[in-house]
């Protein structure tokens, strides 16, 4: 094996073994110290939910991956139509962003009840809410890249006959890439965060509901498998992102 593989190989097995141990460590701790199970059920005693009640817990996890997705596409859309907007503009810039800051600052879970009494209870307030919490971070990190192009090149564009709009196509947008994909990363979660609110309140489907019911039961084992299934989740959107940040602006990484 040559070394440029066996250091693949390393890569991507050490965040596995990194689980291992959390989980090692998890079980180990709760048999030393006696925690009870309403309180943090051993991963012995959540692991095998999974093969028992999969059945039960597959389609709310469907469920909440897909709103998800359909959320976190349209937060993303938006953001970065936004940050562009900002960031090519002082002046939009000046007009938007204290607005941009007083909608970020309302507590997600008070537009909630809104999006029920406009949309009724289902996906729909899922799939704005993961929208709406995503956008804020992509706009803000794109705008700002944006707002720092390197003067150089669009002088030269410019220079050559280039419109202001083609030289933010040809410098501006290429060189947010890299920023772009790091508030990309960031997002992924955020979508998540958005979509379990959303359907702890006001869904009858989703990982989010089935938790609340789980909880209301006192079913500990259930409520911890579905965060289980929300980091297996999420950790594989971030490998997705990741592999694309790769494809697309390999060129950026300068971690060797």
């Amino acid at each position: 094996m040559t070394l440029a593989a066996r250091r693949r190989l390393r890569e991507a097995l050490s965040p596995l073994l990194f689980v291992t141990a959390l989980l090692l460590a998890w079980e180990i701790a709760s048999r030393v110290l006696g925690i009870s199970k309403f309180v943090a059920p051993k991963p012995s005693e959540i692991l095998p939910i999974f093969a028992q009640r999969g059945a039960e817990i597959l389609p709310h996890a469907a469920q909440t991956l897909a709103t998800t997705l359909a959320g976190f596409a349209v937060g993303v859309a938006l953001g970065f139509a936004l940050g562009v907007a900002l960031g090519a503009s002082r002046r939009f810039y000046a007009m938007v962003f204290p607005t941009l800051i007083g909608v970020n600052s309302i507590p997600k879970v008070a537009i909630v009840p809104l999006l029920v009494l406009w949309a009724g209870i289902g996906t729909v307030p899922a799939v704005v809410t993961s929208a709406v919490i995503v956008i804020f971070p992509i706009a803000v990190v794109v705008s700002a890249s944006i707002a720092t192009m390197d003067a150089e090149l669009a002088d030269v564009l410019r220079s050559l006959g280039a419109s202001r709009l083609l030289a933010l196509a040809k410098v501006g947008v290429p060189q947010s890439m890299p920023a772009f994909f790091g508030a990309l990363k960031v997002a992924i979660t955020l979508s998540f965060i958005g979509s379990i609110l959303a359907e702890s309140v006001a869904a009858n489907r989703g990982l989010g509901f089935m938790m609340n019911r789980a909880a209301s039961d006192f079913d500990v084992e259930l409520v911890y498998s579905g965060l289980l299934t929300l980091a297996a989740m999420g950790i594989a959107l971030y490998l997705a992102s990741l592999a694309l940040e790769r494809r697309v602006v390999g060129w950026a990484d300068r971690r060797g």
